[in-house]
């Protein structure tokens, strides 16, 4: 891989072109940012030279300040890892008698754009992508981009592009005054020069974002607004403490002067970086590019085969919604039902899906009426003969999936990927009738299909690698994050959370109020708690759930009557607006305090309860009642090598669990925790309570030798399933 540098030619026109080179998207390394530093002190200096235009290389300006200078920073605690780029590099800049001009193209985000903005003009090519993404990572823009976007764009703009983290298009930019002018790309360079020299020669305007207020309004409209930010932030952004730091920043800066932001911006920016929350949202960010680094598949020299033709056997909730994550990305599909009536309803599915995301302004007319065009139904398998991949998704039946992947093998060409998507059979189990092992893995969907972003690929001893290649291919061509996970039952999501529910219903037989439990996991970062969960999901989703995890791990499950009595009440969740919570049209769910009785019933034939009386406990045991088991089914997932890393088990659990991201994922956050306080808590209501909280052997023999959990295992380990 070339090494990072950065490039001057000085033209006839008195121009010093400044070339960013760092693939593959020019982000600002070290070695980028003193280079520019070295190269524009000179282009200073220099008699010849009478204004600069900075650009990137290969088709993009910067992708902003490289990243992983944050996980240094983080294993060592020593924020002077951290260049100081504002004050020093775009000071200088901004400040220079002598123009800069920022020549972007494909993308300018982060760092890249507060480099452009501290620059005297913008041109830029159709369609780049322009952005402050740092409040993602758990930090905030620290180049001065809490200052400058304000004053070029407008503070409700600039809060909107920060608080999002979502980039604007160059067009975009162009309309809010971010951009000077937007030209073709082969003219880039030309007019970019040209504008430098007209600002030189005094034909244009020499513009120092970090003086303009114009687009700043009064004190006080400003004041207002920035209320209104914060209370929004409070709501929305909750233990996320860079949301309101920024915010704080920003008003430092309307107050006393963009300098003045910039000092505050600087101070704050190292502070938050030192934070759990960046820790965490770093270690996620990191943890979702490593899960398509697959040993013995993505380093094998294997080439991905294109995916041209796709069937979806069952057009139920989640082979409509397979479908419809294929068709969104151009992927030919047949959707093949059992009878006529449950064809139509399957395509209307699919047309409600995507005609959905066109009401939401999620997608444009013409893409979407391309997207169905792409769609056949059928009723047979006449149009299997030269289909690339088959995924099914009827309901879980053994004896029907064999028989299906039976006749798909006989059916099908001999390179097509048989996949399922069954969310708790062995694979082993449904491809046993087949002679074609090699080619059947399961492509685990979490509903609803074409949103949720978790795929996690299963496979099985016999499963080639090109298969798991191409479906780790799949998964990016539909934008979905793949985990490879080994074959179990519940694989890797549903399996380390197993326990999740079990610990709610215990605690519930506890004496535990159920409100209060659901409000505690929220108040941790969870959308919702696990009644409430269990309402959405449905009851019957809960009890067959139940009954696949008693079956495979008997010694510590946790068996409750409670559901089995919500039934018996008539009660399904929101399915029939009856469940722990009352469903109303228009309304938020509220607690249904009727349902009372029935977990009193609950609680009495459990026969748990310490003398008949509810425990005593704290928010705090809540929280690790609920969420140490759920640690220690994930050290078992661990130590039988089900999944490849820990921090594959960190993105799935965040992505198919919605663990809160700036936690890390359940793994890092365990050990955050850690794991000695883990062992001795599970060890202590395993003695209170029994086997469901006993500590696994995996968590034992990581806290007796001082290991962490995410500590990779040694290569002797033998029980892998991968």
């Amino acid at each position: 891989m070339a090494k990072p540098r950065v490039s001057m030619e000085v033209g006839n026109d008195g121009v010093a072109l400044i070339t960013l080179s760092n693939p593959p998207v020019n982000s600002l390394a070290i070695p980028i940012i003193d280079g520019l530093k070295e190269l524009y002190s000179e282009a200073l200096k220099r008699n010849d030279v009478k204004a600069i235009v900075i650009t990137g290389e290969s088709g993009r300006f910067s992708g902003g300040f490289d990243i992983n200078v944050f996980q240094k920073v983080h294993k060592t605690g020593d924020v002077s890892l951290l260049p100081d780029v504002s004050a020093d590099l775009l000071g200088t800049i901004e400040d220079s008698r002598k123009p800069s001009v920022a020549a972007i193209q494909g993308l300018a985000l982060g760092g890249g754009l507060e480099l452009a903005m501290g620059c005297h003009a913008r041109i830029s090519a159709p369609k780049a992508q322009l952005g402050l993404p740092e409040l993602s990572l758990g930090i905030m823009p620290g180049f001065g981009g809490t200052q400058r976007l304000p004053r070029l764009v407008g503070l409700k703009k600039a809060v909107e592009m920060m608080s999002s983290s979502k980039p604007i298009t160059s067009e975009e930019g162009l309309k809010f005054g971010l951009i000077d002018a937007v030209v073709p790309p082969q003219e880039l360079l030309k007019v970019s020069r040209m504008w430098a020299l007209d600002i030189s020669e005094g034909r244009k305007p020499l513009v120092r974002s970090l003086h303009m207020t114009d687009k700043l309004g009064s004190l006080s409209e400003s004041h207002e607004f920035l209320m209104i930010a914060r209370q929004k932030a409070k709501q929305t952004a909750r233990n996320m403490p860079q949301h309101l730091a920024c915010l704080d920043v920003i008003e430092e800066g309307i107050i006393h002067g963009g300098y003045a932001g910039v000092l505050k911006e600087a101070k704050v920016f190292k502070k938050l970086v030192l934070t759990d929350t960046a820790k965490g949202l770093v270690h996620a960010f990191f943890s979702q590019r490593m899960t398509t680094k697959v040993p013995g598949v993505s380093d094998v020299g294997l080439k991905p085969r294109r995916m041209k033709k796709v069937a979806v056997i069952g057009g139920g909730l989640m082979g409509s919604g397979i479908a419809t994550a294929l068709l969104l990305s151009n992927v030919q599909v047949v959707l093949k039902e059992v009878n006529a009536e449950f064809l139509a309803k399957g395509i209307k599915s699919v047309e409600g899906n995507i005609r959905g995301l066109v009401t939401r302004g999620k997608l444009v007319k013409d893409k979407a009426e391309k997207a169905l065009a792409l769609l056949k139904g059928g009723l047979d398998y006449s149009e299997f003969k030269d289909v690339d991949m088959v995924i099914e998704a009827v309901v879980e039946n053994v004896s029907l999936k064999q028989t299906i992947f039976s006749d798909l093998e006989k059916i099908c060409p001999p390179h097509c990927i048989l996949a399922t998507n069954t969310s708790t059979i062995d694979l082993n189990v449904i491809g046993e009738r087949t002679n074609s092992q090699e080619r059947i893995v399961g492509a685990h969907f979490f509903s609803p299909a074409h949103i949720m972003p978790l795929l996690e690929i299963v496979r099985t001893h016999k499963t080639s690698a090109q298969v798991i290649l191409d479906l780790i291919t799949v998964g990016k061509t539909i934008k979905k994050v793949p985990v490879v996970v080994g074959n179990c039952t519940g694989f890797a999501v549903n399996r380390a959370f197993f326990p999740y529910a079990q610990s709610a219903h215990l605690l519930a037989n506890l004496g535990v109020d159920i409100f209060r439990i659901d409000r505690v996991i929220s108040d941790f970062g969870l959308p919702i708690g696990p009644f409430q969960l269990q309402d959405l999901a449905g009851y019957g989703v809960a009890l067959a759930v139940a009954k696949e995890f008693q079956a495979a791990f008997p010694d510590r499950t946790y068996q409750s009557s409670l559901v089995e009595l919500l039934v018996k009440d008539g009660r399904n969740g929101k399915n029939n607006g009856k469940g722990y919570y009352i469903y109303e049209k228009g309304s938020k769910p509220k607690p249904d305090f009727s349902v009372l009785p029935i977990i009193e019933e609950s609680r009495r034939l459990s026969k748990i309860m310490p003398g008949g009386k509810p425990i005593s406990v704290s928010d705090q045991e809540i929280l690790g009642m609920i969420f140490f088991p759920v640690v220690n089914e994930a050290c078992r997932v661990l130590d039988e090598g089900v999944v490849v890393r820990a921090s594959d088990l960190d993105v799935a659990s965040v992505l198919g669990m919605s663990f809160p991201s700036y936690r890390g994922g359940l793994v890092f956050w365990a050990d955050a925790v850690g794991p000695s306080h883990i062992y001795n808590c599970l060890k202590k209501w395993s003695n209170l309570y029994g086997n469901f909280f006993k500590p696994s052997r995996f968590l034992e023999e990581r806290v007796s030798k001082g290991l962490l959990l995410s500590a990779p295992a040694s290569s002797s380990a033998s029980r892998s399933r991968l």
